[in-house]
């Protein structure tokens, strides 16, 4: 986690396919975010045009994930980078989620 205060900070919770894990891990890199958990190989499907990632012989590409608390100040810029992500190849997708923090150890 990111130092700071805790009532300030945000989870941001993304999703892309693997074929964007360079892009997102040079982009918390130039954000100076070090704190993060990643998760590969997670399936699903987007709500409105994303395809399957499902790792089978029909759907074969997956996902990976990545959730990450940070400041309040850095969300709008993380959403905005995700948001230049995505519009480069809109067939490979990239989302992001965030929600409050409420209480941290």
């Amino acid at each position: 986690m990111q130092r700071g205060n805790k009532e300030n900070m945000k989870a941001v919770f993304i999703i892309f396919n693997q074929a964007n894990t360079e892009k997102v891990e040079y982009m918390f890199d130039m954000m100076e975010i070090r704190g993060y958990t990643w998760w590969e190989n997670v399936k699903g499907r987007g709500t409105e045009t994303g395809e399957p990632r499902m790792g089978t012989h029909t759907w074969p590409e997956m996902n990976s994930a990545a959730l990450t608390i940070i400041p309040d100040e850095k969300v709008k810029e993380i959403l905005e980078n995700v948001k230049k992500l995505d519009e480069v190849n809109k067939e490979v997708g990239v989302r992001a989620f965030v929600w409050n923090i409420d209480q941290a150890y």
